[in-house]
């Protein structure tokens, strides 16, 4: 089987190699893809030197599977050109996810929605992912009326550039700016661009996804996200309100059941879930568990995750693993 990473040089694309060893998924041929500057370098990769080709070359190869994370314009050009000759195009950028004729996916929620004919498929935003993963057993027991989110986003989210921005200005430099503003010892209420609603595209992003995941266009989300100098992961405070009462004991067991979720909560011993301990794992933290006092059927929980991990690279290759697993390639 051919597999083709698109977009192999960057954050998330050096990610998505470590997952895939990790996994240890079962390829014969692994194609590194990038942009033309990066055609021709060599990548050390388990053992084995692999040559950066160019987008045409990689179509012209025909992989069965290709992770794209290459940004929305080389992923609305190219996974049509991968598509037509029967590659299976998994996406991290935003091109595809709102399209009605794309699925978009988070395995443990609902990668039984992917058939044979589906060709290009979406990975939903990084924030968006590690929010409905966590509150996915809880919706399926209490249903969902309203979700309220603010999140903590790594620089990481915006790529290498953000990180070097925020390290030189940590080392006292004057680095190149990514962002409008200093981020080091600072918070930018600002992730994407503004919409003329108000909110950023960031922050629609995650309240159309949400809805989509979920195939529930009732459920009302509001969302508020923040860019802080992080590195290790995206860290949200949810406020959930539920369509029935709940148990706290019973939300923590469906919790710790769930697949892909770690419950920190025990505040009493400063155990809550943190980007510095979330980093490089492929899990969802989940903590600070309690009930809104302010009003019924609600519950404050705050949920960790490694944005570039289970946000990104990880969710990818769990497609990719399902779709080798129920022969959709």
């Amino acid at each position: 089987m051919k597999l083709a990473v698109v977009g192999a040089t960057g954050l998330v694309g050096t990610e998505i190699l470590e997952v895939l060893q990790e996994h240890q998924f079962p390829y014969d041929q692994l194609l590194l893809v990038a942009s033309e500057r990066s055609k021709g370098k060599v990548i050390e990769y388990m053992g084995k030197s692999h040559v950066i080709i160019g987008l045409e070359e990689a179509v012209a190869a025909q992989p069965e599977i290709t992770i794209f994370s290459a940004g929305g314009s080389t992923s609305l050009e190219w996974a049509p050109k991968f598509a037509a000759v029967g590659t299976v195009v998994i996406d991290n950028s935003s091109a595809w996810r709102m399209d009605p004729s794309k699925k978009l996916v988070v395995p443990e929620i609902n990668a039984k929605e992917i058939g044979a004919a589906d060709k290009i498929i979406a990975n939903p935003n990084c924030s968006t992912i590690q929010m409905v993963l966590a509150l996915e057993p809880l919706r399926q027991r209490y249903g969902i009326k309203r979700i309220v989110v603010s999140t903590y986003q790594s620089v990481t989210g915006t790529g290498k550039a953000a990180v070097d921005q925020m390290m030189a200005e940590r080392q006292g430099k004057t680095p190149e700016m990514v962002y409008p503003h200093k981020i080091d010892m600072n918070v930018l209420p600002h992730i994407d661009v503004f919409q003329p609603n108000g909110y950023t595209k960031e922050e629609m992003k995650m309240i159309k996804e949400t809805k989509k995941i979920f195939s529930d266009e009732s459920i009302q989300v509001t969302s508020t996200t923040v860019r802080v100098p992080t590195m290790g992961g995206h860290s949200e405070a949810v406020n959930v309100e539920f369509k029935q009462d709940f148990d706290l004991a019973e939300v923590r067991s469906l919790l710790e059941n769930a697949p892909g979720i770690i419950v920190q909560d025990d505040p009493a011993n400063f155990v809550y879930p943190m980007p510095i301990h979330a980093h490089k794992k492929d899990e969802v933290f989940v903590g600070r568990l309690r009930r809104d006092e302010s009003q019924p059927n609600t519950l404050n929980m705050w949920i960790v995750a490694d944005n570039l991990r289970k946000g990104a690279a990880t969710n990818a290759v769990q497609i990719a693993e399902y779709l080798l697993e129920n022969k959709l390639v």
